[in-house]
């Protein structure tokens, strides 16, 4: 299968495309090569890409800008998916902004450097936990209503989650439908694979994010050897195996290269073996 439809009735191409490196180094400031970045986004969607992930505090705000520069007026079919929650200080670093009021003025900034009237997706990104990546338990009551508020008020047309437990996508769906959750998951990282049955079960997407992240020596010698008996890159190895592992995963390897874009995007044509699936399962 290379599309799914989420809840919501939304058809996209499972390989899909991640903005974040678009932006300059620590994912801050410009990009090194504007014009590149410009034409990695014109190719990924002329290459058939209709996911595109992103998030106002990249940059900060020069990921939106980009795709608004490159893609505007944006094809009907192209979903772009936005987060909220995280804002960076004058120096690039992360800072949390959940607060009703920062999530609010968050919406509004996508909004305007998207250039919409109404965002496709938000997502409200809520852990992070010491490594930055790592789900951190707790009540996400008052920042998901805020979102759900908004997409009353018609500038969201549907919700997500990121970086988030089981106990915190029932409680998000008891106050609005979600469409997609976005957490750390790899062949190495496998903490949520209950949760993406769940979640298939519902037609609600699962985006992994950080494909080769986590990974011991061991694991990662493992999946070189993988990769070079069928002729592969590591990183094409382990999206393909993540496109194997359920229907409802979806893909945004990010670049800021239209060479490293395509090779990325052919990761989804990749086949595994069963040799190659039963090694890769001594990883995990």
């Amino acid at each position: 299968m290379t599309t799914f439809t989420m809840a919501g009735g939304i058809t996209v191409e499972r390989m899909g495309y991640g903005a974040m490196q678009l932006a300059g180094p620590g994912v801050f400031g410009p990009p090194r090569d504007r014009d590149e970045a410009l034409a990695v986004l014109r190719t990924a969607v002329e290459a058939g890409v209709n996911h595109i992930d992103t998030a106002d505090f990249y940059g900060p705000h020069i990921t939106n800008q980009l795709i608004k520069e490159a893609l505007f007026p944006y094809a009907e079919s192209l979903l772009i998916v936005t987060k909220v929650g995280s804002v960076r200080d004058d120096k690039g670093a992360w800072l949390h902004a959940r607060a009703p009021e920062q999530l609010r003025a968050q919406v509004h900034d996508n909004l305007r450097n998207l250039g919409v009237d109404e965002l496709d997706v938000v997502n409200l990104r809520v852990g992070g936990g010491a490594d930055g990546h790592s789900v951190v338990p707790g009540s996400i009551a008052e920042e998901f209503g805020t979102l759900a508020d908004l997409r009353r008020e018609g500038l969201i047309k549907h919700l997500g989650l990121s970086v988030v437990d089981a106990d915190q996508v029932a409680e998000a769906q008891a106050i609005a439908p979600i469409v997609t959750v976005q957490n750390w998951y790899n062949v190495a990282h496998r903490g949520d694979e209950k949760l993406i049955a769940s979640l298939g079960e519902q037609n609600i997407s699962y985006v992994p994010f950080w494909p080769l992240g986590g990974f011991t020596p061991l694991q990662s010698g493992t999946l070189d050897s993988v990769a070079s008996r069928l002729g592969a890159t590591p990183k094409a190895v382990a999206l393909a195996w993540l496109l194997h592992r359920a229907p409802n995963i979806l893909l945004i390897p990010g670049t800021s290269s239209v060479a490293h874009l395509r090779e990325n995007l052919a990761a989804g044509s990749l086949t595994l073996d069963q040799e190659a699936i039963d090694t890769l399962e001594t990883v995990g």
